[in-house]
């Protein structure tokens, strides 16, 4: 008799009652399984968004290393023009010196259609700039830094991919962490019911409980991927 007063006064003391804690135990259970699901599913996501931006900044960069060293070629190949050019306007100076007007002119046809069919589009422009303080079309301003134009916004742009990609990389492991989380809070749920006290169940559960909403949280301040539309899978 005593025995028996002495459990009854111990369940008195309890926060829950046994059929409460087995209906937490099923509904915390069904939720946190399918938060599991989305943070996989969220994470799996990221992950190919990783894959997509490191594919792309790597050929962005291949792309630009080859605009790079086409740049470069052309700069030589205006350095030579340009060298070659400065030859026919000796000889043209010395046609106008010596009066020889029709030399001077066919000199002056041969300057124009050379530039036109060996220099390029940075070059023609830089001489059209010139002033007469200068001695050679490429100390305008920018001339040099035209040619890699092309070649610095592909490497810009594969860089902006790359850091994309590590991002995409560092939220994914986020998710995965998240999965942690809540594997941990499912493995609590599941052992809840090995307890035969009702307390030490109470305990493991508030523990679970406690395990959930810090996931929960942690997993609602991280970003979702890029592009990412919930309703783009229905329509």
């Amino acid at each position: 008799m005593g025995e028996e007063t002495k459990e009854i006064k111990q369940e008195k003391k309890t926060l829950l009652s046994e059929s409460t804690i087995e209906i937490l135990v099923a509904v915390f259970l069904g939720i946190t399984a399918l938060l599991t699901a989305w943070a996989s599913w969220i994470g799996s996501l990221h992950g190919g968004n990783q894959a997509t931006n490191y594919t792309k900044s790597n050929n962005l960069a291949s792309e630009g290393n080859a605009e790079y060293n086409a740049a470069f070629q052309n700069y030589l190949s205006d350095l030579l023009t340009w060298n070659t050019l400065t030859e026919y306007t000796f000889d043209q100076e010395l046609a106008e010196a010596e009066g020889d007007e029709l030399r001077y002119e066919m000199i002056e046809a041969k300057i124009e259609t050379y530039i036109q069919q060996n220099g390029t589009e940075a070059l023609i422009n830089a001489v059209d700039q010139m002033t007469d303080d200068m001695d050679s079309p490429f100390e305008v301003e920018g001339m040099i830094e035209s040619y890699y134009e092309t070649a610095n916004a592909l490497l810009e742009e594969s860089r902006e991919a790359l850091e994309q990609g590590e991002k995409d990389n560092a939220n994914g492991d986020a998710f995965n962490l998240v999965n942690v989380i809540f594997s941990v809070v499912l493995f609590l749920l599941g052992i809840v019911g090995i307890f035969k006290r009702i307390p030490n169940r109470e305990v493991v559960l508030f523990i679970a409980l406690a395990g959930l909403l810090i996931g929960t949280i942690y997993m609602l301040t991280l970003p979702m991927p890029t592009g990412f539309d919930f309703g783009s899978f229905f329509s």
